[in-house]
């Protein structure tokens, strides 16, 4: 017995011979499982299992609040095979705070790191790791999880909300965050009013600076315990879940911080990340990179994003800056980056991990979303591995959003010079399956909110916001809106207030909500709108060529050939007597008009419906005469 009253028994444990071998191959994808704190509950036993990857370390211990953190009480057994560490020690319960305690070859003295594999932490400052039993939540979700793969899949319609948890919103009167339970019902209610598919929520991995955003995360298994525990979020995704939203996650392999508690040199030598400087930091976010190449991180990291689609049912990762890992000069000057063997810029280790994760996750969860955070032009990044693609189903798409930006926000009256723009996105779209995402990133560092970065005064801002809404949800394309944005966000994006809410008491403001809210229920309700998203049978150019009006208009059609008209008038003069051609005879109904009064709009239109006559036009053989409101968009059906 030691002087604290527990003992250390070398013979309970959870790794048996086929672990340490396929630990050490790097294809224990449920690694998880047996590395880290695991409580145990047998007939000779109550405590918890340790176990940790540190194959440089002198000698390990397991140091915690149940033994006044001595490293001498608890020392670790190594499994040399895999370079693995492990012991259980009685009596230690869900709740113990802990660290291990690593002497490193070359630094004897000992350094204290937090368990990599840790379901939980404590809440920041402190950053110690916290025994947890992921065990005994009662999900009731199996009406989602059972039909799910339909929500997710190319043909069906996706929109986005992308969600801070910390800024969303807080509590009334102290500002104080709400934890996982409280939001998961204010955010489900909301949600489903306003019409979205999906939640993205920004990482909630642990991470020791809340100005990261989460973007540098240290605890990859544990949510952050800013916001409450383990069950809690698991009661967060199952409330959303019931109300049949899906949850997807931002997932950070890219990088992780230099903190002396985390990965960084975890056992004296650069473990976790490359050695080779050349390599082994991003110059421009002061974080490290994995080193992609060797087995045990490879493991480390696929394990991870099933970890999460397994314990926590998450339906899709979205995974963050994976340009900077396919690019060996990613944020280096010439002579900062060593080439690869065959004399080239791409990182060929990343490229294996991505494609293997890829394939794995299908493999085990084929009915969930793996997107891309990919800003360059890298071949077939939403194209199948054995083509020689990257796997992922789908792809942000950068392009189309620096396009649109360029193009709204210069003056209406010079928008004819760039009227390519508007409409080069069309040329590539169906290169690879694409998010067209408005996100966070567009709202910070001096870009302004999205609202301000509309041309004119306020009414201006407002049409030109509800034009680019519309023109989104039209494109072909999957779509992702940040919080905020759906009313129209004066301010950048601040990760330590709540957005302003208080902006829906102002007519503009409510309008425009009311105007995202019907985007979505009119694109959930018209499969021309996304069934096709990524065929080019699902869209037609009625007309892209009128830069000199700046008008665009097109057809989008379903599987089954109903189709849907898209007229967008990019300037603030209305056009009267405006003919597009169409492909049906007799009246059609307007669906959208972005510029109706209900929406802040002037109110001009072309009173709810038009009537094609048989007067052939841009090669259709009927044709409609339309009312172009200001700075306006028109969806328009054959009933």
């Amino acid at each position: 017995m030691s002087p604290f009253g527990q003992s250390t028994f070398g013979n309970v444990s959870l790794i048996n011979d086929d672990d340490l071998d396929r630990l050490a191959q790097g294809e224990h994808y449920e690694s998880y499982n047996k590395l880290g704190a695991h409580p145990i509950s047998q007939r000779n036993f109550e405590g918890t299992h340790f176990a940790l990857w540190a194959p440089n370390a002198k000698r390990v211990s397991v140091v915690g609040n149940f033994n006044a953190w001595n490293p001498d009480v608890h020392p670790m057994r190594f499994r040399q095979e895999a370079g693995i560490w492990e012991t259980s020690i009685a009596d230690v319960k869900p709740g113990a705070l802990y660290k291990y305690h690593i002497s490193s070859q070359q630094r004897g003295s000992g350094t204290l790191k937090a368990d990599p594999y840790a379901t939980e932490s404590e809440v920041r400052p402190g950053n110690a790791s916290r025994v947890c039993s992921l065990a005994g939540y009662a999900w009731d979700d199996a009406d989602w999880m059972a039909t799910r793969s339909t929500h997710n899949s190319l043909d069906a319609p996706i929109s986005i909300y992308e969600v801070h948890l910390g800024s969303w919103m807080r509590a009334p009167g102290s500002g104080a965050w709400l934890n996982y339970l409280h939001s998961a019902n204010k955010l489900a209610d909301y949600v489903s009013d306003m019409g979205f598919t999906h939640v993205e929520i920004m990482p909630v991995t642990e991470h020791p600076l809340d100005e990261s955003w989460g973007y540098q995360t240290v605890g990859y298994y544990a949510p952050t315990s800013r916001f409450g525990t383990p069950h809690d979020f698991m009661e967060f995704v199952d409330t959303l879940h019931q109300r049949k939203i899906g949850v997807i996650m931002d997932w950070c392999p890219a990088h992780f911080p230099a903190d002396d508690h985390g990965l960084a040199f975890f056992d004296g030598t650069p473990l976790y990340e490359y050695e080779d400087p050349k390599k082994n930091r991003h110059p421009h976010w002061g974080t490290l990179i994995f080193n992609y190449g060797r087995n045990e991180v490879r493991n480390f990291l696929i394990s991870n994003a099933l970890f999460w689609l397994d314990k926590y049912h998450i339906d899709g990762l979205r995974v963050d800056a994976v340009a900077s890992m396919l690019y060996l000069d990613y944020g280096r000057q010439e002579g900062e980056w060593a080439p690869n063997p065959q004399g080239g810029k791409e990182n060929f280790a990343a490229v294996e991990l991505l494609r293997l994760l890829n394939d794995v996750v299908c493999e085990k969860h084929p009915d969930v979303m793996i997107a891309a955070e990919e800003s360059t032009q890298w071949p077939l990044v939403t194209r199948p591995t054995t083509v020689g693609g990257l796997g992922f189903d789908y792809k942000w798409n950068m392009g189309w959003m620096n396009n649109m930006f360029e193009y709204m926000t210069k003056d209406p009256s010079d928008r004819q010079n760039h009227h390519d723009k508007l409409t080069f996105g069309l040329h590539y779209a169906y290169t690879e399956n694409f998010i067209l995402p408005l996100s966070h990133d567009e709202v910070v560092h001096g870009k302004h909110s999205l609202l301000r970065k509309m041309p004119g005064d306020e009414w201006q801002q407002h049409a030109n916001l509800r034009l680019l809404y519309g023109f989104m949800f039209a494109h072909p394309g999957k779509q992702l809106l940040f919080m905020g944005g759906e009313f129209g966000q004066l301010s950048e994006w601040n990760h330590s207030a709540c957005i302003d809410w208080q902006l829906l008491d102002l007519p503009l403001h409510r309008g425009l909500q009311c105007w995202v809210r019907d985007l979505n229920r009119v694109y959930r309700s018209e499969p021309a709108l996304f069934e096709l998203d990524f065929d080019p049978l699902g869209f037609q150019w009625i007309d892209g060529h009128d830069k000199e009006g700046s008008v665009v208009s097109f057809l989008r059609r379903s599987r089954r050939g109903q189709s849907v008209v898209v007229v967008c008038n990019y300037t603030p003069m209305p056009r009267y007597h405006y003919r597009i051609g169409v492909p049906h005879n007799g009246e059609w109904r307007e669906l959208l008009n972005s510029d109706a009064s209900c929406y802040g709009g002037s109110g001009l239109g072309n009173l709810g419906r038009s009537l094609a006559t048989e007067r052939p036009t841009h090669a259709q053989p009927f044709s409609l005469e339309l009312t172009l409101p200001p700075l306006g968009i028109l969806f328009l059906k054959k009933p």
